[in-house]
């Protein structure tokens, strides 16, 4: 896009804010489920955030039909179905179809469309917006694990997941409401979505498919079992509690400063040393951390520059 048909301010950060609030959504893997295994639980995360992209080619064809809105509106629907199927959930097959499948693509119906438009709205500045967009995973979690900690003691699983349906339904609802894709064309002039098969072709294409599997695979490895190599190391359960919490943070601070640097030193170049340098990190700080300051130190860098791959991959 060139510079004269993007913008890089006014109604632009509004996109960013409401988008914002479209990532304060997080897995709440503290089920009550009879019968249910530590790896059913850990299995039901990792389909979760799998079905958010597995469907993005039927995504970008839903968007291109029936514009950003509507794309939107449905996944807030099916992130709340997921959320009150959760909450009546007695067995584990229902909490897999309910959070680990519907919640999935209602997440990916919502992040995927905020990829579509933020490039619409800025230039220079479209790693930043990205940035603080994505940083919003990390105040989600932050927030939700905080809260649902003291929603389950007080009020049980089941009306937990029913607060957190109606929070998701209003918060996400008001965000549908304030988006609007600047490059969206009337329905009678939308074409049909084409997959361009000549880019396979591109040793390019697959690099960046290479890069982005693995980076989004040692994210999630790290981000859902963080708090259990904490209890194998000898922390208490609220050691490791504050240890993802940390994570978090440094999601919220990090992301930002990568979608900065992203774009003063140029993307390729900030991915380059953000990857390189997650690598070392896990290599000669996680493998060596058998303390609570050393794990604190581990996972607000981790926080920091792991999840480049969200920042990028919408700018």
């Amino acid at each position: 896009m060139s510079q004269s048909n993007a913008v890089d301010g006014g109604y632009g950060w509004i996109i960013v804010l409401a988008s914002y609030g479209v990532f304060l959504e997080d897995f709440i893997s503290n089920s009550r489920i009879s019968g249910g295994t530590s790896l059913d639980f850990a299995l039901i995360g990792g389909l979760s955030a799998s079905q958010a992209l597995v469907i993005s080619p039927l995504i970008t064809m839903i968007h291109r039909r029936f514009g950003l809105k509507a794309t939107m509106a449905l996944g807030v629907l099916f992130e709340t179905a997921a959320l009150l199927g959760a909450s009546w959930s007695t067995r584990v097959w229902q909490l897999y179809l309910s959070q680990g499948v519907c919640f999935g693509w209602g997440l990916g119906l919502q992040y995927l469309s905020t990829t579509f438009i933020i490039p619409h709205w800025f230039s220079k500045k479209r790693s930043l917006a990205a940035g603080i967009t994505t940083a919003g995973t990390g105040t989600g979690g932050l927030i939700y694990s905080l809260a649902t900690h003291a929603m389950l003691d007080r009020f049980g699983s089941g009306w937990s997941y029913r607060i957190l349906a109606i929070i998701q339904f209003v918060v996400n609802t008001i965000c549908v409401l304030l988006l609007r894709d600047r490059m969206e064309k009337p329905r009678s002039e939308r074409k049909k979505a084409t997959f361009r098969l000549s880019l396979c072709k591109r040793y390019e294409t697959w690099l960046f498919i290479g890069w982005s599997f693995f980076s989004v695979m040692g994210f999630m490895v790290i981000w859902y079992s963080l708090a259990t190599y904490s209890r194998s190391i000898g922390l208490s359960a609220s050691q490791g509690s504050i240890v993802t919490a940390v994570m978090n943070v440094g999601q919220i601070l990090g992301r930002p400063a990568v979608g900065y640097f992203s774009d003063v030193v140029g993307r390729i170049n900030m991915t380059t040393f953000a990857t390189f340098t997650s690598g070392l990190l896990c290599l000669l700080l996680w493998v060596f951390a058998k303390t609570y300051s050393a794990l604190l130190c581990f996972a607000l860098f981790a926080g920091i520059l792991f999840g480049t791959f969200w920042t990028v991959s919408g700018s």
